[in-house]
């Protein structure tokens, strides 16, 4: 095998594992790939024989290159940074409990994916680095350019907002994510009663054309009727559509149909299936493990 094979087939040995930390840091599947690609383009780059840690080196370049793109996308969106603001006092800290950690590696959800984009740039790599991968402090600091004991602080900080769900101002999305993960959870069980319990009684649901030759109704009114339809969402994945709470049906890794919701008053009152592929192609989508 030559170098450069041997190279690439110890790349692909680590690409699940730097995907996921990826994406559990920008929370999009694009950007989390364009990490990964660059991490390999570094690889390629550099001389493989001064590397101890294969593993560790990628998951440093993929974690950089991640908190670059976070802080950029802060930058546009002119959403106030506080990564800088006071440390709190290092006290006796409580590790974070196995069976949430497990659980947050696992998966993230919508109400997860949005909490996570209220943590400045370095909280949320830090929290990602250490309770979702276990990777250590010592070597976290480096990363976000911290000392080991302000890293540690930066992941406790993120994770006492994510355990009380602390994202500002934006509860109503937070409150929205919740209603759409209960509705995709209703899906994926049939739970019909469920279903119903998170539509409101006067619900439509509207397809395009592309999804009425999929085999939707062009319309479908009231609760009975969207929750019947609503089964065949059990495989349809949580995501964000241009920020807000969405679902999207893959087929062979691309997405296939949208669900557009629009709630209001705690309850789904209409639904959008998009699946236009030329539509498609232009939607903003963050789209969950979930």
């Amino acid at each position: 095998m030559h170098d450069g094979d041997w190279l690439a087939a110890r790349f692909e040995e680590h690409r699940a594992h730097l995907a996921a930390v990826a994406y559990r840091m920008l929370g999009s599947t694009g950007e989390a790939d364009d990490a990964v690609q660059e991490a390999w383009l570094r690889l390629s780059r550099s001389d493989p024989s001064s590397i101890e840690n294969l593993r560790g080196w990628l998951t440093t370049v993929v974690s950089r290159v991640c908190l670059n793109i976070l802080q950029a996308r802060r930058s546009r969106h002119e959403v106030p940074l506080d990564a800088d603001a006071p440390e709190p006092a290092a006290g006796p800290a409580a590790g974070p409990d196995p069976e949430h950690e497990a659980l947050l590696a696992d998966t993230i959800g919508l109400a997860l994916l949005i909490v996570l984009d209220a943590l400045a740039p370095a909280e949320r790599v830090a929290f990602v680095l250490h309770d979702m991968f276990a990777v250590p402090f010592d070597e976290i600091a480096p990363i976000v350019g911290r000392s080991t004991p302000a890293a540690r602080q930066l992941a406790s900080r993120a994770r006492r907002r994510v355990q009380r769900e602390d994202i500002g101002r934006d509860t109503d999305r937070l409150r929205q994510a919740k209603l759409v993960d209960a509705f995709l959870a209703a899906a994926r069980n049939g739970d019909f009663k469920a279903l119903l319990a998170v539509l409101d009684p006067d619900v439509v649901l509207r397809a395009d054309q592309t999804a009425v030759q999929l085999g939707a109704a062009e319309e479908t009114r009231g609760a009975a009727g969207v929750a019947e339809f609503s089964r065949f969402a059990r495989g349809a994945k949580p995501a964000l559509l241009d920020g807000a709470p969405a679902a999207v049906w893959m087929r062979d890794g691309r997405p296939s149909v949208v669900y557009d919701f629009t709630i209001a008053n705690e309850r789904i009152v209409a639904i959008d299936l998009i699946a236009d592929p030329p539509r498609l192609s232009r939607l903003d989508l963050a789209i969950a493990n979930g």
